[in-house]
């Protein structure tokens, strides 16, 4: 067993995710604490253009043609043996889809154990220490590994991403790729249509969540995003009831945004929700519940009932 970090690189239409940046700083900590080292593993058909983006990191790359878009039978196929040879002392993954099918597949094929979900990992006596949410941040279960090594897929935001920026060449070394199931096989991406409004253009976002009660009360919402010269936008329950439609909805299955002011209407702050939205220059988050997860990434939070809330400001607006 080493003491190294692995960080498995997620990457869209050729560039690395917001998600991978934030692991790869808290990786490097890690590592030189372990006195191990960081090490990004890049599964591509080419990967040059993508190790060009980690700056002076250890890179291990596996290019293949059957890489060059995400299965995750065939990414855990082609992981498994490198991890089974290198032993890291963690495998660490973006809590995304991507992320999560990964590490779940690897965990299952490897007999390692898998902490998901996780907010803060450090190190005890070199031992890994894991923080993870449950239930929408409601519960926090701290996780130690009983062998002293496993897999561990981070919500979105846990670090900065700014840390795992560095400048330099990579180091890549290059590994063969194995034998794989293609049994599945990636068939085409299908992206959402344009909406009436681009909510990743606006500078100001009126969010609503499932605190709004009812369709009705949408009607609330409007009003005040016009008065704050703003676009409503919402988490995912809003947009599965079919309140707004799925081009309005922010986070992880939806848009990520990055405006100047995110107000945050009776949302819990689920991660998928938060990985998508605590970018935002300003975020205020009015909830009635005073633990919700929302109030951990506001900047401004009020605890009280939106239907009270919304109409007091748009008069104030006014």
């Amino acid at each position: 067993m080493s003491n190294d970090i692995f960080v498995l690189v997620e990457h869209r239409d050729g560039t690395v995710t917001e998600g991978t940046f934030e692991i790869l700083g808290r990786a490097r900590e890690l590592a030189d604490a372990a006195d191990g080292q960081a090490v990004a593993l890049i599964l591509a058909e080419d990967a040059g253009p993508i190790a060009g983006q980690l700056g002076g990191m250890s890179i291990i790359a596996i290019e293949d043609p059957a890489l060059a878009e995400f299965s995750p039978s065939v990414y855990q196929g082609a992981l498994a043996p490198i991890v089974t040879e290198r032993a890291p002392l963690l495998l660490l993954a973006p809590n995304s889809g991507v992320g999560m099918d990964v590490a779940g597949g690897l965990s299952g094929a490897l007999g390692l154990p898998l902490a998901a979900f996780a907010t803060s990992i450090a190190l005890d006596g070199g031992a890994p220490v894991i923080t993870c949410q449950l239930y929408a941040g409601k519960i926090e279960a701290r996780v130690r590994f009983r062998d002293g090594r496993g897999i561990c897929t981070v919500v979105a935001g846990a670090y900065p991403a700014s840390a795992g920026r560095a400048a330099g060449s990579p180091r890549v070394e290059t590994v063969a790729m194995p034998a794989v199931d293609q049994r599945v096989r990636f068939r085409r991406l299908v992206r959402p249509e344009a909406g009436d409004v681009d909510i990743t253009r606006e500078g100001i976002l009126v969010s609503v969540g499932r605190g709004i009660g009812e369709q009705d009360n949408i009607e609330l919402v409007e009003e005040l995003a016009a008065a704050l010269g703003g676009a409503v936008s919402s988490s995912r329950p809003v947009a599965d009831a079919g309140w707004l439609p799925r081009t309005r909805q922010v986070g992880k299955s939806g848009l990520r945004v990055k405006p100047k002011l995110y107000l945050a209407l009776g949302i819990s702050g689920a991660p998928e929700h938060l990985e998508g939205m605590r970018d935002a220059e300003l975020i205020v988050a009015v909830n009635t519940d005073p633990r919700a997860p929302i109030f951990g990434v506001a900047h401004f939070g009020a605890v009280a009932d939106i239907l009270d809330v919304i109409p007091a400001l748009t008069k104030r607006l006014g």
